[in-house]
């Protein structure tokens, strides 16, 4: 057990390095060795766990998961029970605060590589069904509480996700005035609004 756990521990350690260095030369950049390098590890130690690059960027992927999913299960968007409280949820999904757990340049280098690799883009594909599954049940959760009377989640949930991970990319490619940002945010929820029935 305490071999499997230190295993568990050293391929985090350096999945988090992984990510550290992209941020700082680019994922494209990265190599076994560039990262060994910047743990300060042996080159054969790295791929005693991970034996080429496109294990470490299938590893990369669950860990920006992991951190997307912290957003949506945060403490501020952890229970739907007034209308207020999914307007909430739906713009906070909006927010730079994604950058702020994830480097979007690091993101959006590793999603231009699901063009070139089947399998990360398989990967990719689950990714995108658990953020989906994590909209759907506070989608669910508001209208068995009552607060919206859609009767097709799944149609709620695909317009949503589409429009918020489409008006991310647009924005964040657009401005980095929060005051402009926000402003478009605006636009895009009272749109989303038109499709969501509240009681």
């Amino acid at each position: 057990m305490g071999r499997k756990n230190m295993s568990t521990i050293r391929k985090k350690e350096m999945i988090i390095g992984f990510y550290e260095l992209s941020k700082k030369i680019g994922l494209e950049n990265v190599s076994i060795g560039k990262l060994a390098e910047h743990l300060q590890i042996s080159k054969s130690l790295v791929m005693h766990y991970f034996n080429n690059k496109a294990l470490l960027l299938k590893e990369l992927n669950n860990y920006i998961l992991e951190k997307y999913l912290l957003i949506i299960n945060s403490e501020e968007n952890i229970s739907i029970k007034h209308k207020d409280d999914l307007n909430a949820f739906i713009k906070n999904l909006f927010t730079r605060k994604w950058n702020d757990y994830i480097d979007d340049g690091v993101f959006y280098s590793l999603y231009a590589l699901i063009y070139r690799d089947e399998e990360l883009r398989e990967n990719f594909n689950n990714f995108n069904k658990i953020l989906h599954l994590a909209l759907h049940k506070k989608l669910t959760q508001a209208k068995e509480r009552h607060i919206i009377s859609n009767d097709n989640i799944d149609t709620l949930t695909e317009i949503i996700f589409a429009m918020i991970d489409g008006g991310y990319y647009y924005l964040g490619t657009q401005t980095n005035d929060s005051e402009t940002y926000n402003k478009q945010v605006e636009i895009y929820l009272n749109h989303i609004n038109t499709f969501i029935i509240y009681k």
